[in-house]
């Protein structure tokens, strides 16, 4: 048998999603059962004090940058490596480069 068949991509998709099932299926038989009668452990601050009322999460405006730069450089190398050694995939990569500067740099 040849093993490259394992590699393809519907093939190790299905051992992957049946080695995850027989994970959670294990994790869900040995976990603890959940003590509902103890209201402290149920509640969503514990400490005695009263819960922040603001908002505590910004948003996502702080992080929009870096995702784009990994986004960019993610989909950059993936396009690079799967590329041939040529003119396109060297102006590729000066394209990929000026852009995650300019990312960088404001």
């Amino acid at each position: 048998m040849d093993l490259k068949v394992l590699l393809s991509p519907p093939v190790a998709f299905l051992i992957y999603s049946a080695f995850s099932a027989l994970i959670y299926l294990y994790g869900k038989m040995t976990a603890p059962i959940e003590d509902k009668s103890d209201e402290l452990k149920r509640s969503l601050y514990g400490s005695g004090e009263a819960g922040p009322e603001e908002r505590g999460v910004p948003g996502y405006k702080p992080f929009l940058l870096i995702s784009l730069f990994f986004a960019l450089m993610h989909l950059g190398v993936l396009v690079i490596g799967t590329g041939s050694l040529n003119i396109e995939t060297g102006v590729f990569t000066f394209i990929l480069m000026m852009s995650l500067g300019a990312l960088i740099l404001g």
